[in-house]
């Protein structure tokens, strides 16, 4: 595991030991988004600043493998699915790890749903991922959301705090999940969570200083980070949006050591080595 934590490492550098991961992997989901036409321009603006990870999906991260800067941690995304399909929920492996390492990735990523019919399946890849890519000493990111036919509340506070002990209790580094905008819950589910919360975006807020100020809001729950996309690269100057987010999750350091070193130290391995729409699973 000596690898993998190495590698984690690196998305949580002091001394804020938090994470901010601009995720560009929405295309395979919507199409032509708006914001990510344009993957070189968008890149290139991402060298110059201090952003812990990028991801995308295999074909874009092979494409522009000589935009990204050396020392950018790679994310790949391993699932996919369209806004076409049905259920509208499903997520499929399209990536394997063998593949996500020739690409040069620091981790990879693996979104689950949970609540629908094809759950049982989603946890099973979820469960094969981890274990795959920890034996080549690769970070897992679990990105899950409560979306299917069962969900009444995609952001009940249980239902997130639900999301954030799977991906602990499955072998995930690093869990992404929406805020429920329940600072008691959320903090509980973060504190008990053996591995760094990242918090997702989720659609492009038209209030970016709102957008803002329920960053703060997670930050000051525990949460590691942020997993952010269409709140950066569809505001009007995402430049200024990303460097205004960049400077508020590396405004202040955490107090207790960073994320990586806490999920280390909780591992038993240490001696080895959005509010989303309805229906809106991309």
């Amino acid at each position: 595991m000596i690898g993998t934590i190495r590698k984690l490492k690196r998305f949580f550098p002091a001394p804020s030991g938090r994470a901010v991961i601009l995720s560009l992997d929405h295309g395979a989901y919507e199409g032509m988004l708006a914001g990510i036409t344009h993957m070189p321009e968008l890149l290139e603006h991402i060298r110059t600043r201090n952003v812990q990870g990028v991801m995308l999906n295999k074909g874009y991260a092979r494409a522009h493998a000589l935009s990204l800067a050396t020392e950018l941690p790679l994310v790949v995304q391993l699932s996919a699915g369209t806004r076409h399909g049905l259920p509208a929920w499903n997520k499929a492996l399209v990536c394997s790890i063998p593949e996500a390492l020739r690409l040069g990735a620091d981790a990879v990523a693996i979104q689950v749903n949970i609540g629908n019919e094809l759950e049982d399946r989603m946890l099973a890849d979820l469960g094969a991922v981890t274990d795959e890519a920890h034996q080549h000493g690769l970070p897992v990111l679990a990105v899950i959301y409560a979306r299917g036919d069962r969900i009444v509340k995609e952001l009940d506070p249980s239902l997130i705090g639900h999301c954030i002990r799977l991906g602990g209790e499955l072998g995930a580094d690093m869990v992404s999940v929406p805020y429920s905008g329940d600072r008691a819950s959320f903090t509980r589910a973060v504190e008990s969570c053996p591995v760094p919360v990242l918090v997702a975006g989720g659609p492009g807020q038209p209030n970016f200083d709102a957008f803002l100020s329920m960053v703060a809001e997670v930050l000051e729950c525990g949460a590691a980070g942020v997993s952010i996309g269409r709140n950066v690269f569809q505001q009007e100057r995402p430049e200024e949006a990303l460097d205004k987010l960049l400077a508020l999750v590396h405004g202040a350091p955490q107090q207790a050591g960073s994320a990586a070193d806490n999920a280390q130290n909780t591992s038993g391995d240490t001696n080895s080595a959005q509010e989303p729409p309805a229906r809106h699973p991309g």
